[in-house]
């Protein structure tokens, strides 16, 4: 399985339930790679979108406690284990955990890649991506030239979990 996000310097991906910036490049890129696969993610994620609406063209599921909580276009697990049999269906690497900070904590040890933007800036944040570069068990294994949106400056980066 894969996680996606942008994150700055500090690892930071969100505040008040919101990205820290939106690049349009790094947006395009998420919807090419997400486009026709699956994508895990938590309510706050999910009611984040525009419309608080799935994204389209993917299968979304939406991973909760609210047994009650419902959307249209969306798969609604409410464990763990319940998400673990709908995972099943698909092939690991059409899977993508999207967020927020307590999916992709709870899902992590679950993948195999990291697609991480990093962003040369420290923004202001409440939520964060558990900061790879400091776990063992994780490598970096490509990184993209560096890109420029006006003055940001950011990067591609691919971390592969380490094979012991």
């Amino acid at each position: 399985m894969n996680l996606i996000a942008a994150v700055d310097q500090n690892w930071g991906i969100g505040l008040n339930n919101a990205l820290l910036v939106r690049i349009p490049d790094d947006m395009k890129r998420f919807r090419q790679i997400t486009t026709g696969n699956v994508v895990v993610m938590g309510r706050k994620t999910l009611e984040s979108f525009p419309g608080g609406q799935p994204l389209k063209n993917r299968t979304n599921i939406v991973l909760t406690k609210d047994r009650g909580y419902q959307v249209k276009g969306a798969l609604c697990v409410h464990s763990l284990e319940e998400l673990s049999q709908e995972l099943k269906k698909y092939r690991s690497e059409k899977i993508y955990i999207i967020g927020g900070e307590s999916i992709y904590r709870q899902l992590l040890d679950w993948c195999d890649t990291a697609l991480i933007t990093k962003i040369e800036y420290e923004y202001q944040a409440d939520a964060w991506f558990p900061d790879l570069d400091k776990m063992e068990q994780w490598q970096l294994a490509e990184v993209s030239e560096e890109q420029t949106y006006f003055d940001l400056e950011y990067c591609f980066h691919k971390y592969e979990r380490k094979r012991i």
